[in-house]
């Protein structure tokens, strides 16, 4: 009986790869828009700037990028977003993600470039990624490493293929932001007037 109990409760460690990887991206990306106290809109914003951030390779970081852009959009353009969705979001290009998200920037970016001869292959390229990032030459070496290959050997293309994907991935997650969070919002205030509705009900 205690096992099986056990087993019901809502927070037990999910099973498997895809488990885990589920269960991150809810409580990273979903359930802060689902906490999120600001309008639909300022939520939508957070969730486009910080898509927009995750596509653009930088040795600071992505969450870097997005909390610059945050005081710079409040202190020089008074505009406003959230920075908890804009840092949550930035997390699209994550350890398992940054290569191959790069590997299609860079893809990208040659063929904008008009470099048709020059289309490395995936193993390669990842192959390049991985022999920096072993950590054989210690962390401050490796990163150093890292960062020059982004900024330099591979910097103009990976940027410029960069672009077009950060402004369609960065609408796309303000239109579909806004739509999830306007939809959950009018679920949970019709769930509200239910429970309402019932307490009234049961009193009269």
């Amino acid at each position: 009986m205690a096992l099986r109990e056990r087993s019901r409760l809502p927070f037990r460690k999910p099973a498997g790869f895809w488990g885990r990887m589920s269960r991150a991206v809810r409580f990273r990306l979903i359930v802060p828009m689902m906490r999120s106290q600001h309008s639909p809109e300022h939520t939508a914003r957070g969730v486009m700037v910080g898509l927009a951030c995750a596509c653009i390779p930088s040795p600071v970081g992505q969450m870097g990028l997005a909390f610059a852009a945050w005081v710079v959009a409040r202190r020089l353009f008074r505009w406003d977003f959230s920075l908890v969705q804009g840092l949550a979001w930035t997390w699209a290009t994550n350890v398992l993600t940054a290569v191959p998200c790069y590997y299609v920037f860079f893809l990208t970016g040659q063929i904008l470039l008009g470099r048709w001869d020059d289309l490395s292959g995936y193993e390669s390229f990842a192959g390049a990624f991985s022999g920096v990032l072993s950590g054989e030459a210690g962390f401050f070496e490796s990163a150093y490493d890292l960062a020059r290959m982004v900024v330099l050997d591979w910097g103009l293309a990976m940027y410029v293929g960069a672009v077009p994907w950060a402004i369609f991935l960065g609408w796309l997650g303000y239109r579909l932001g806004l739509r999830f969070v306007i939809a959950y919002r009018l679920a949970r205030a019709r769930r509200i007037a239910r429970r309402l509705g019932r307490i009234t009900e049961e009193a009269a």
